[in-house]
């Protein structure tokens, strides 16, 4: 369900005052931005945010004088996008993680410059990243233990550049401890070429499952949704090399296709 009063919802309704008062219907003003009615009537309802190109034009056809576009600063106070809010606070409570990661290096392990490769630059996404990860390190509540298993092809997509890669290699073997740990699929066909998806434990043993998408994270806390995210990263474990020789592995990447 929507929330009404959200800032995205109450920008789908100044869009849709402004609409109005231009006398033009969703259809009409669809085909003037060069949008779908669909995308359009899901802004004006606060069911998906707002693009900076889609403002643009918003105001472009609308004669606004940009105000669509300034509105769009309540973002500014978000330091993570709307559909990822609800995994970040069970990221925060976990007592447990367990992680498939087939593209890149999973969020909590990357460093600085390999996150700001990832995250194009952006000052605000890559301190929000960086400050997920100091549950890796309190004291108070105890850290979750952290259960990643990655692709092979994650250790030699380049992301950064070479100098990147070598360091962030070398930082995974770096957090290895007995709270977490990293194992590595090899090249080859395995129970589970599909997108990545985390599996968190709360206190009281309720799991919750994060899932990516082509276009965002889903939260979901069906039991049936957990439990075959839960049976299929032990299909995946199994498919893995065990910890030494992973560390082994990373560790010969970085030298050889690093250096």
């Amino acid at each position: 369900m929507v929330d009404k009063y959200s800032p995205q919802a109450i920008w789908g309704r100044e869009l849709r005052h402004y609409r109005v008062a231009a006398g033009l219907t969703q259809p009409q003003l669809a085909e003037r931005i060069h949008f779908s009615v669909s995308t359009v009537s899901a802004v004006e309802t606060g069911a998906m945010p707002a693009s900076l190109e889609f403002a643009t034009q918003c105001d472009r056809v609308l004669n606004t004088g940009g105000a669509l576009v300034r509105l769009l600063d309540w973002r500014k106070a978000e330091r993570f996008p709307s559909w990822f809010g609800k995994w970040h606070q069970t990221e925060q409570e976990a007592i447990s993680l367990r992680w498939y990661e087939p593209l890149l290096v999973p969020g909590l392990l990357q460093t600085e410059a390999y996150a700001r490769a990832v995250l194009g630059g952006d000052d605000d996404a890559v301190a929000a990243r960086l400050e997920r990860q100091t549950i890796l390190t309190r004291s108070d509540p105890a850290p979750p233990k952290l259960r990643c298993v990655i692709d092979e092809g994650v250790l030699h997509r380049p992301v950064g550049g070479a100098a990147v890669m070598y360091e962030q290699l070398h930082h995974l073997i770096d957090m290895v401890s007995p709270l977490i740990s990293i194992q590595v699929i090899p090249h080859g066909p395995y129970e589970a070429l599909l997108g990545g998806f985390i599996i968190a434990t709360v206190k009281g043993g309720d799991e919750i499952a994060y899932v990516e998408t082509a276009v965002r994270g889903l939260t979901t806390g069906e039991p049936e949704d957990v439990a075959a995210a839960a049976e299929r990263f032990e299909a995946i474990r199994t498919d893995a090399l065990p910890l030494r020789m992973s560390l082994e592995l990373i560790k010969r990447t970085a030298e050889e296709r690093w250096t």
